[in-house]
């Protein structure tokens, strides 16, 4: 791979993708409606997985820029590339028994999957506002058309049409943000922009462009008080397509809220985070309160991924460089635990997710146990318990706050980290409650398909192992926050380019 140009080693992972993507449509379109499509989806996963491997590749060839400095690839994007290439991985292998025979075009599906994970890695290697708006439209365009993939259902058709309309308006934000910081500064580099704010002489416009972007990515990330998108449709949406959406476009909207906050706008740091206090504050004390109120586990999830976009805001509070180690440990954390309990929702209320309340899963302990725990478990890593990912995720982000000072912050994530125990384990209590209809419990053992039970054992065994053994992880969060804080970069023309940097 060190034979290629640099252009193409950079973005060798989105290269495999898009052309995996291209090939599985163009399949598609002569494939009989009688033919399965599993073996597309087996393509998909294939390719996503040597994505990953590609990856992991590029860490040990250094830091690297190409496209005339547009596109960084090191350490950090590298961990959000892995992550997002799990995540993919995993939605895909729960998605080939959940759509075979019940939707049509379900190549399309895996297609739209693998040109949203483009544009996402595409959005965590920018270092370039533009370049980073080109990924977040790929991205939001894939996610878009699979929130409503459920075409027989109305609930899925006004999901997709909301999620639409309020994404494109908060990506109009975004947009403006990068105008008037082009204003501000005269460029849309990041690295040009850090330097253009020491002797800007505009720098309200700044702080306004600053804000425009923070209100477009907040609405990615499903942070208070842009979150009102979010339970209608993670209600309407498939259930693996909201496993995935609640966690791979939010790793990558964070990782362009890491850049421009610490890097691009790191001098005006008194200002953001400010502004991301009170996000965070706002979506832990929204997001689970509204938890509280959910009878519809979908829509309880939903708010509950509010209260956890509010714990991740937390680290931005914190030291810079324990702020954005804390970030990166715990969005991999809620990546983990978020999909493996929407694989569980998919495997026990298929297709047409027959169990939607609390109340239909009273009994689901007896009828499938092993799903029953499995859920258990996921539950009480977001809920934040020993042992789990989910537990030195908030251990991580609240200590790095209180070393910086901002106690009042990790005493209300505290609170809300309580408040939540009570809609988690309603939900667990009736998972191991009998049902009231039932006079004599009859153990019925569900089949769990082959691809989804890979699926869950590695959300299992993510989620464990961050809880256990989280070392690797934050070695790799702390280069990647290091290598984020690099004050020094070196950058040719497209067809060589080299990135050195050296930590403060």
């Amino acid at each position: 791979m060190t034979a290629l140009p640099t252009n193409v080693t950079a973005l060798l992972p989105e290269y495999v993708l898009t052309v995996t993507a291209v090939v599985i449509m163009m399949v598609e379109a002569v494939l009989k409606p009688a033919t399965s499509r599993k073996p597309l989806g087996w393509l998909a996963i294939i390719s996503t997985a040597a994505t990953g491997l590609i990856s992991y590749y590029q860490l040990r060839l250094g830091p690297m820029s190409a496209f005339s400095g547009t596109v960084r690839i090191d350490a950090f994007s590298v961990f959000f590339h892995l992550l997002i290439a799990g995540v993919v991985v995993a939605t895909l292998l729960s998605s080939l028994d959940y759509f075979e025979g019940k939707a049509s075009h379900a190549g399309e599906y895996y297609s739209l999957v693998l040109f949203g994970a483009v544009g996402m890695m595409l959005m965590t290697c920018s270092v370039e506002l533009l370049m980073v708006f080109i990924g977040l439209e790929i991205s939001s365009i894939s996610t878009y058309i699979m929130a409503g993939f459920r075409k027989s259902q109305a609930a899925a058709s006004e999901s997709s049409i909301k999620y639409f309309l309020l994404g494109s308006f908060a990506t109009a934000f975004f947009l403006y943000g990068i105008a008037l910081a082009f204003g501000a500064t005269g460029s849309t580099s990041l690295a040009a922009i850090a330097a253009g704010l020491e002797g800007s002489a505009t720098p309200h416009m700044a702080l306004l462009a600053l804000a425009m972007m923070i209100v477009g990515l907040g609405f990615k990330v499903s942070a208070a008080p842009f979150h009102v998108w979010t339970p209608d449709v993670y209600q309407g949406a498939p259930a693996p397509v909201v496993g995935l959406m609640s966690t791979a476009p939010k790793a990558a909207a964070f990782a362009v809220l890491l850049r421009v906050t610490f890097s691009g706008f790191a001098s005006k740091s008194d200002h953001w985070t400010l502004m991301l206090w009170i996000l965070a504050a706002l979506s832990m004390t929204i997001g689970n309160l509204g938890a509280l109120m959910q009878r519809d586990v979908k829509r309880m999830l939903a708010y509950s991924s509010i209260a956890h976009a509010g714990y991740l805001l937390v680290a931005f509070n914190a030291l810079p460089h324990q702020g954005i180690a804390a970030a990166c440990f715990y969005t991999a954390a809620y990546a983990a635990m978020n999909v493996g309990a929407f694989i569980v929702i998919t495997e026990a209320a298929g297709f047409q997710e027959s169990l939607r309340t609390v109340e239909d899963y009273q009994g689901l302990a007896l009828r499938r146990p092993v799903l029953a725990g499995l859920l258990a478990f996921f539950l009480l890593s977001l809920i934040g318990i020993p042992f789990t990912g989910g537990f030195f995720g908030k251990f991580y982000v609240f200590a790095g706050t209180l070393q910086a000072g901002h106690v009042w912050l990790a005493v209300v994530g505290l609170i809300n980290s309580g408040i939540a125990c009570y809609y988690y384990l309603r939900l667990l209590a009736s998972v191991y409650s009998r049902r009231d209809d039932e006079a004599e419990p009859v153990r019925v053992v569900g089949s769990v398909s082959v691809p989804a039970g890979i699926a869950l054992a590695l959300s299992a065994a993510a989620t464990l192992m961050l809880g256990v053994m989280p070392g690797r992880v934050l070695h790799l969060a702390d280069s990647a926050s290091t290598m984020l804080q690099s004050n020094q970069t070196v950058a040719v023309d497209g067809s060589a380019s080299v990135a050195v940097a050296e930590p403060h």
